[in-house]
């Protein structure tokens, strides 16, 4: 069989190279450098040069895509690496989409989990109740998107087991979250059912930190740092995407690490 060249002409050139001048955050050059293939550039090199949504269109179409490439991937009964003690990372990084100054300070008293959608317990949970149930730890490593990592110890209940506790819908396609810092963002229902996937209360044997998300924090070794939301506030469970934070600016929905 004859191979087929393909041929990118002066067009495409200028439309690859001006996409990839605008996507300058890491997130998004690690995602193009990931799935701008051949087939990518192909797709590109359909848009216009001059048309900045058609440059976000054809960015976005290929995320989505990406999405389901790695849905498809993921195995929800694989373990991610756990480690020994002897290797967490002291002191353990702090990060957010805002400076540690501003972190957040929540009464933990006064906090209630607020639950909604897909869910047929919808009361509210205080912390107090949350730390009554069945609880668990790990040492994983959190993998960020800026391409640094870290290992920590992280206790708390597992998701699965909160989300049978409440009745939530685990047919449905997304659960989301939202935060007391405003931040927000989804998972898939596969990772939220994951073994690994914990509603963490604490950080190495003790309370949650303000710092690491006090007064509960969604920890999930199977995904980037940017999917572990902090400060939880509420959880949804919806067959409608609800997107999130840097997932609406750009950044890859799934990602998985």
């Amino acid at each position: 069989m004859k191979k087929k060249n393909i041929v990118i002409n002066a067009d495409g050139a200028a439309m690859l190279a001006d996409a990839i001048r605008r996507v300058s955050e890491p997130s998004r050059r690690a995602f193009l450098q990931r799935t701008v293939t051949l087939g990518g550039l192909a797709l590109l090199t359909g848009c216009s040069t001059s048309d900045a949504d058609s440059i976000d269109a054809a960015l976005t179409g290929m995320s989505r895509f990406n999405d389901k490439v790695q849905g498809l991937l993921f195995d929800p009964t694989r373990l991610a690496p756990t480690y020994p003690e002897s290797m967490i990372t002291r002191p353990f990084p702090f990060n957010a989409f805002y400076g540690e100054d501003k972190v957040k300070e929540v009464d933990g008293d006064a906090w209630r989990l607020e639950l909604s959608g897909l869910i047929a317990d919808r009361k509210p949970w205080s912390l107090t109740r949350l730390r009554g149930l069945p609880q668990t730890d790990q040492v994983t490593r959190h993998i960020c998107v800026e391409g640094w990592s870290a290992i920590g110890k992280w206790g708390g209940v597992p998701f699965s087991t909160f989300l049978r506790q409440v009745g939530a819908d685990l047919t449905a396609k997304y659960v989301g979250f939202k935060c007391s810092d405003d931040y927000f963002t989804s998972i898939d229902m596969a990772t939220a059912l994951h073994p690994q996937t914990l509603m963490a209360l604490t950080y190495d044997g003790q309370q949650l930190p303000p710092r690491y998300g006090f007064p509960m924090k969604l920890r999930m070794p199977t995904k980037l740092g940017y999917k572990n939301p902090k400060h939880i506030q509420a959880i949804f469970v919806t067959n409608t995407y609800p997107g999130g934070y840097w997932e609406d600016q750009g950044y890859n929905w799934f990602g998985g690490s």
